[in-house]
């Protein structure tokens, strides 16, 4: 077995990516602080075909240098927009038919491996502040929470990893369907 060189990787072109059909699956990052943290979810967006990255409060948006060192150009493929607040978004979103998702660990949530997606559902995954997580406000306004269950002695996972992990788990759900 020998590694791919990057030439031998059959990726697609920008234009390609933007044409391409994506799943239904909107991310939002409420008040995310880390650059390397939005850089990592675009990253990963474009990796599983996300249609959108919605950037709100304090989150940083491009062009920006920091977020573009963890993206590798990410940035420019995935679209994204932002709201000088989540709410904003999220009513945004639910005037559109999206089932709005908060990634949090709330009364009644639900473990991430029990959630059944519908066909021809829209959803919106909602990603919270590295330290406060995912707002009230948010959490009170979402249809859904889902949160990853976790087996050790931490009870919380890096917000870009956590998007990872959601979005691999959206991207098979939805693909599927």
């Amino acid at each position: 077995m020998r590694k791919l060189k990057t030439s031998e990787i059959q990726r697609l072109s920008i234009e390609e990516f933007k044409n391409s059909r994506k799943i239904p699956l909107v991310v939002v990052l409420d008040n995310v602080r880390s650059l390397h943290n939005v850089g990592s979810v675009f990253r990963t967006a474009d990796a599983f075909l996300t249609e959108k990255i919605l950037l709100c409060g304090i989150t940083g948006a491009p062009p920006n240098a920091e977020i573009h060192k963890s993206a590798l150009g990410a940035e420019f493929s995935v679209d994204w927009q932002y709201f000088e607040n989540t709410v904003d978004a999220i009513e945004m979103l639910k005037s559109q038919k999206f089932t709005v998702i908060s990634i949090e660990q709330a009364a009644g949530s639900i473990p991430l491996t029990a959630f059944k997606a519908e066909r021809g559902t829209k959803y919106a995954v909602v990603f919270g502040n590295e330290v406060k997580g995912v707002q009230q406000q948010a959490v009170t306004m979402s249809d859904i929470c889902l949160e990853v269950p976790q087996f050790g002695t931490k009870h919380s996972l890096n917000v870009s990893v956590a998007a990872g992990i959601v979005i691999w788990e959206m991207f098979n759900l939805l693909n599927h369907l």
